[in-house]
């Protein structure tokens, strides 16, 4: 079985997010850099991490016009990135032309196009959020919606809670992965995720990628951590 497990390197500087790396390598599947690390750190932490071999998910959610988008996606194919994000309620033209950047762009290169995927509803938002935003929808809903759209714009993945794992499963086509976030072992204090599931329940559900942060990053063995996860998985 492939290691599902992406481990969100969620750190203040390119030392911290390298040195975890090269404890986790061994035991996950790939490292996702995102808005905290990308911003310290730059296009080179990218680089630093493609060339010890490991796999990486750029989750900066892109969310602009199509032209600025494609551009962005096309730089990141360039950095040889597998996965990148695209918030999905940019609308069609935008998830368009970001899919049609990465095809071309990799294709260009002689690589194989990164995933790129549509960021739903952020695990930190639930029904009240919403509706403070104008949408007086239930989150499932909303997720189904958004999805619809992505899949319809040709991208080939989705960014989803745990909790819209079953409900998409039955409503998009079985070859779209589902990257999903709001991992928790049970074990953790509460934090800012607000729709969250086991590693395990998710894998059953139908998740294909689990990004986990803080219950393998703020472990006092991360390795360890990483590896007990991965247990209950096989």
């Amino acid at each position: 079985m492939r290691n599902p497990i992406i481990v969100a390197l969620d750190a203040p500087t390119a030392d911290a997010a390298l040195e975890m790396a090269a404890q986790l390598a061994p035991v996950c599947g790939g490292f996702k850099i995102g808005s905290e690390l990308f911003t310290a750190a730059g296009p080179d932490i990218v680089k630093r991490i493609r060339a010890r071999g490991s796999f990486v998910f750029l989750d900066l959610k892109y969310h602009d016009i199509p032209n600025t988008v494609a551009k962005a996606v096309s730089v990141a194919v360039g950095l040889d990135v597998q996965m990148l994000t695209v918030h999905a309620g940019g609308g069609t033209e935008m998830l368009r032309a970001a899919e049609k950047a990465a095809e071309e762009t990799a294709y260009k290169m002689g690589r194989v196009p990164p995933l790129v995927l549509g960021v739903t509803i952020l695990t930190s938002l639930d029904a009240g959020a919403l509706r403070e935003v104008g949408l007086d929808v239930n989150v499932e809903y909303q997720v189904r919606r958004l999805a619809n759209v992505a899949v319809k714009a040709g991208l080939r993945g989705l960014v989803c809670s745990p909790l819209e794992i079953a409900a998409l499963r039955k409503t998009v086509p079985a070859q779209v992965q589902l990257v999903v976030p709001g991992i928790r072992t049970g074990a953790e204090k509460a934090d800012d995720q607000k729709r969250t599931m086991t590693p395990r329940e998710a894998i059953a559900a139908g998740a294909n990628w689990l990004v986990i942060g803080r219950p393998i990053c703020a472990a006092e063995n991360p390795r360890a951590a990483a590896e007990k996860i991965l247990e209950t998985l096989n």
